[in-house]
């Protein structure tokens, strides 16, 4: 009895990644890749064929993404719906869909599928979803946009699925120059864009150039439609100058002349590090927009950044090599629940990690934010272990206690199968007056989306879909406002913070 559950424990730990897809391996596919830096026309191409096609797919990095693909659809008069973790717009007639890649269908297939942003695959977080789509995705053609080094990755995905792969190269369609001289703050001109690697550095660098300068700032923490609103003030001049993060890196076609750094070095979560290579060119690579500038410029704003600056740019791409994450999915929960004995999903997300072997260029990888909810749903008595796999996939971000309060409280009230209203936590003023204040309402939106994303897997415990929205268009009205003003940097951990008018509701964490 022994030796068969240690063999069929063993026929669980050892899987065939390319099984797992049945209607994907019936396609015969194709696989494209379009590989080119940025501003090379690689993902216009894409969405050229995508829009001759009789049905497809446009897999997208970001929801601003999502969107934007959806749009460029429909203004081609090509019917298309939006799928995205918390909004959905169906058009029963369309054979287009435009998704965010952790949306995919895997049991929807279509003549052709574009996966966007390809290089993706490598990221800790979410590099799985990637992996998933290129094995997984039920596309007789798939065509995958992404930089140079991605191109092993892809490589060698399809030489373990044997399906063909076409290498279609783009080059860049105008010339990026690397300055030779730092350029101070007060010398900058119009249509640059400044880096920094945190939103605290960014709206200082706000406050000291609004003096002098139209300013649009983009930093993660800002919700997709607020980076799209200052991305739009920028590309129609409201804006002079530009103030960013690495946010920029992925998916906003800007009119930018020249990038400079503002920093050589940046915290990527585990320590403070310079920027590398591959980093430092898919930032740049956004200088010099084809069709704006028939030139970029690439430098700094002291001279040890510039310094950095030349020593990296002269170093070949970092290629990504195997091997490629693969996240668990629910039947493997289900299967190693049973054999370890337990529904703690914290040990079963660990013994996968620790004992998975993939048949090909795969590693079993956990990611930091199921990890982080499992802490949470695993002290929750009454939970199936399937709704713990399903909410442990919730848009939460460990950074912020406001949202992990918020998650803790939606899934009590999942557990007690009570209906929650949407009750915003702050009123807010008619203007933000410090970077705090502005963080409270960013996390906000925030919380919004996590409603949202609920909203769609139990509509019925969760039924302000419509009014989160409307308040969630409220509060990024409220903040794309206040980063037109001057805020100051007060950073009190006290009720001082939010002004005399700006104060937490005093309600229910949901």
């Amino acid at each position: 009895m022994k030796d068969i559950w240690q063999k069929q424990l063993q026929n669980l730990l050892n899987c065939d990644l390319k099984s797992q897809f049945p209607l994907a391996r019936s396609l015969n596919r194709k696989l494209k890749f379009f590989v080119g830096p940025t501003n090379s026309g690689k993902t216009y191409s894409a969405m050229k064929e995508l829009k001759q096609s009789n049905s497809g797919l446009y897999l997208a990095p970001l929801r601003l993404l999502a969107l934007e693909g959806y749009e460029d659809l429909k203004a081609s008069n090509t019917k298309a719906s939006l799928m995205t973790g918390e909004e959905q717009i169906f058009d029963e007639d369309a054979a287009h869909v435009c998704s965010t890649i952790e949306m995919i269908d895997f049991e929807l297939d279509v003549d052709l599928a574009i996966i966007d942003e390809v290089q993706m695959l490598e990221d800790d977080e979410r590099g799985w979803a990637w992996v998933n789509a290129i094995i997984g995705c039920p596309a007789k053609q798939i065509i995958m946009t992404g930089s140079v080094n991605a191109l092993d990755a892809v490589k060698k995905i399809a030489h373990y699925l044997k399906e063909d792969l076409e290498i279609v190269k783009f080059k860049r369609k105008n010339e990026l120059h690397l300055m030779q001289k730092h350029t101070l703050l007060k010398e900058i001109e119009p249509q640059t864009a400044l880096i920094a690697f945190s939103r605290n550095d960014v709206l200082k660098l706000k406050q000291k150039l609004q003096k002098y300068h139209k300013v649009s700032v983009i930093y993660g923490n800002l919700s997709p439609e607020v980076r799209r609103d200052e991305a739009r003030r920028f590309r129609e001049k409201q804006s002079d100058i530009l103030i960013a993060t690495d946010a920029i890196a992925m998916g906003l076609n800007l009119p930018i002349k020249t990038v400079l750094f503002t920093t050589h070095t940046k915290f990527d979560g585990v320590c403070k590090r310079p920027i590398n290579v591959n980093e430092i060119v898919q930032i740049a690579g956004r200088a010099g927009r084809y069709g704006h500038h028939e030139e970029g410029f690439i430098g700094a704003t002291s001279k040890d950044a510039l310094k950095h600056l030349h020593k990296e740019y002269s170093k070949p791409i970092r290629t990504i090599k195997p091997p490629f994450k693969v996240k668990i999915n629910a039947q493997q929960l289900e299967g190693l629940s049973g054999h370890i004995k337990t529904k703690s999903l914290q040990k079963i997300l660990k013994f996968f990690n620790d004992n998975m072997y993939f048949d090909g260029p795969f590693v079993a990888s956990n990611i930091g934010s199921m990890i982080t909810a499992s802490k949470i749903l695993d002290q929750k008595n009454n939970l199936k272990l399937e709704d713990k796999y399903m909410l442990s996939q919730a848009p939460i971000t460990t950074k912020s206690t406001i949202i992990l309060q918020a998650y803790d409280a939606y899934v009590a009230a999942v557990i007690k199968n009570k209906v929650v209203r949407y009750k915003p936590s702050i009123t807010l003023p008619k203007k933000a007056i410090t970077q705090r204040d502005l963080l409270l309402v960013e996390d906000e939106v925030k919380k919004i989306s996590l409603y949202l994303w609920l909203s769609y897997k139990f509509p019925e415990l969760f039924p302000d879909s419509i009014k989160a929205s409307i308040a969630r268009a409220n509060f990024n009205r409220f903040i794309e406002n206040s980063l037109k003003l001057n805020l100051k940097d007060e950073r009190v951990n006290n009720n001082k913070k939010f002004g005399n008018k700006f104060k937490p509701r005093r309600r229910k964490r949901f």
